[in-house]
């Protein structure tokens, strides 16, 4: 389990929708995957929806959290060139020292009807989570984490992702597209 601390000083921004684009390399699966991955952010999430997620995680736990999630209006979506876009509920992006950033982006996983009739354990990953670290010219790498658990780490004040550090997708040769 890995920690992923959200700073507590991130950006809001309504202004204009920024794009991402990014190779996605999956070890998760039997053969490794290569694949593009396209991202965009029509609105980044204000400071008070952040706060709002948190103490719903941290007071009445994930399932709380997936439920306040799904009510959220989108807030932009990612897809890659051979499937439709998945819609984000949530983004965030918080300055680094470097004149670079973190962006987090979230929102609930689409669970298909067999993982439900199967009664399969995958029903208990229903997040999505993307975190991406760009350096000031717009470049960097991420991680994406299709299927996580999210827990509250209420003694250190964290959200903690159960697979994080070991089952994401890596993401390289991130880039932020000009428009």
């Amino acid at each position: 389990m890995a920690a992923l601390a959200i700073h507590p000083l991130a950006q809001e921004d309504r202004g204009h929708e920024e794009r991402f684009t990014a190779t996605a390399i999956n070890m998760g699966t039997r053969r490794a995957t290569i694949d593009r991955v396209d991202i965009v952010v029509t609105q980044w999430s204000p400071q008070v929806q952040r706060d709002r997620l948190l103490a719903v995680l941290f007071e009445k736990g994930p399932e709380k959290l997936l439920d306040v999630l799904q009510d959220l209006p989108k807030v932009g979506y990612f897809k890659t060139p051979e499937s439709l876009a998945y819609d984000l509920r949530y983004a965030q992006r918080t300055p680094l020292p470097d004149r670079g950033e973190r962006v987090v982006l979230a929102t609930d996983r689409y669970i298909r009807f067999w993982e439900v009739a199967r009664g399969s354990r995958t029903t208990d990953y229903p997040f999505t989570i993307i975190e991406l670290r760009l350096d000031g010219d717009g470049r960097g790498e991420g991680k994406m984490s299709i299927a996580t658990r999210v827990l509250a780490d209420k003694k250190n004040n964290t959200v903690v992702l159960e697979n994080w550090g070991t089952q994401p997708v890596m993401l390289k040769d991130v880039r932020r597209e000009r428009s």
